[in-house]
């Protein structure tokens, strides 16, 4: 089965999903109207304008999806496949589609950080399928987000690509790596990456649901050896993270939760001589609740992953925002992890708070916000976590310039399960940081 190869070394343009007022959708040879099946063909598939194109792009393959015989037996053949062979690039036509770039900018008109991390999703989940059709295809199962990270805003008002290839493979899991390309300032200025991101998928046959081997990887240039080395690292960390018992705790980790706690403990018995400059973790929380609809599910059947990082990160934004007192500005996500999954029909809670912040450098003082996805079932009275997301903010300079006396507290817990969360994403985030030195 020629799973890698399903991702060719193409281009794919971006078009608007609306009918501008001005324009009739059968006269434009651009409207994305005419160049797409039908919806009849695909309902309930979440759908945008990247995966408007993708279905268009291989509109025999998502087809197939739908009508899979009973007696197609599973693949069997792996091949070896190098990493070019993987890579496909996506493009928006911002400069000369102002409906598409009404889809996609924010209030400060820049790139909607919600809708890319859909889109970046979307990008996995359409163009990574099988086309054998002699085989029942792959079914390709989000894992987790190692991290995405913002080097620089997007704008939308110049062109944007999204360009990416796998960079790695176990025996199950693969692990791709996206860019988000942005053009030049100048007319003779080079593009530069926006952002990158790194998502890690698990291979799972369609009829039985059980782990699925993929076809191999072999990196051919330097770069990708490279990349590929650093993915295998990245790999048996999470293993033997996987494998630590979580029980155990040294001297230093209780006092490192004594000194967390501490502070709290004077909010909570004597508020009137706590530190004015803090607050409690409590105090930044904020929450939201959906119920998951047929329009939401991915050609799976279950609810797209894009959707949910989408919705947790327009919860992030706002409590960043209300606890920095100003506009905040995106930096990253970091290691979203998928535990369940989300069914239509599910009673979706978002739950998020503010862990704590960092003021090392008084330039760029750092927000780190914790959301959690909860499946809630009120008739079964039982609420699980599906998904946790965490994500880095920061505030612009020109934000704190109009706003005298800015201050940007400290988050403290009150509790010994909020302490452990939070040094969890401490030491996290060290780690992270001297992997990238």
């Amino acid at each position: 089965m020629d799973l890698n190869s399903s991702l060719s070394s193409n281009t794919i343009p971006v078009v608007s999903t609306l009918t501008k007022p001005t324009e009739d959708a059968k006269s434009s040879p651009t409207s994305s109207s005419e160049v797409h099946k039908p919806i009849s063909y695909w309902p309930g598939v979440y759908h945008s304008p990247v995966t408007d194109a993708l279905w268009d792009e291989r509109v025999s393959i998502n087809e197939r999806l739908f009508d899979i015989p009973d007696d197609a037996p599973p693949p069997t053949e792996l091949l070896t496949r190098t990493p070019s062979e993987s890579r496909t690039t996506i493009v928006y036509a911002f400069s000369s589609d102002s409906t598409l770039r009404e889809q996609y900018k924010d209030p400060w008109n820049e790139f909607r950080i919600g809708k890319l991390l859909e889109d970046l999703d979307a990008w996995l989940a359409h163009h990574f399928q099988d086309d054998d059709i002699t085989t029942r295809p792959l079914m390709l199962v989000t894992a987790s987000v190692d991290r995405i990270v913002l080097k620089k805003p997007i704008s939308v008002d110049k062109d944007l690509k999204i360009s990416g290839s796998i960079i790695w493979v176990g025996r199950s899991s693969i692990e791709i790596q996206m860019e988000v390309i942005t053009q030049g300032e100048g007319p003779n200025d080079s593009e530069s990456v926006a952002l990158t991101a790194n998502f890690i998928f698990v291979a799972r046959d369609y009829k039985t649901n059980k782990a699925a081997q993929v076809n191999r990887l072999t990196p051919e240039t330097e770069q990708e050896k490279i990349l590929y080395d650093g993915a295998e690292a990245r790999d048996k960390v999470r293993k033997m993270k996987r494998g630590e018992d979580k029980k155990q705790s040294d001297k230093s980790g209780v006092n490192r939760l004594e000194t967390l706690l501490s502070e709290g403990r004077i909010f909570c018995d004597m508020p009137a001589l706590a530190d004015r400059d803090s607050i409690l973790l409590r105090d930044t929380r904020l929450e939201n609740a959906l119920i998951c609809h047929p329009q939401q599910r991915n050609l799976h059947g279950r609810i797209f992953g894009g959707f949910l990082m989408h919705r947790a990160f327009e919860l992030a934004f706002p409590t960043a925002y209300a606890f920095a007192g100003i506009v905040p500005s995106f930096l990253e996500v970091d290691r979203v992890d998928f535990y369940k999954p989300v069914d239509v029909g599910d009673f979706l809670r978002f739950k998020s708070c503010v862990l704590y912040t960092e003021h090392d450098n008084p330039d760029q003082p750092l927000i780190y916000v914790e959301v959690v996805a909860h499946v809630t079932r009120p008739e079964m009275r039982s609420s699980v976590v599906s998904n946790t997301f965490y994500f880095t903010f920061t505030v612009r300079p020109e934000a704190k310039a109009t706003k005298n006396g800015f201050r940007l507290r400290n988050v403290v817990p009150a509790t010994e399960e909020e302490a452990r969360r939070v040094l969890e994403r401490m030491d996290a985030e060290a780690l992270q940081r001297s992997q990238s030195i």
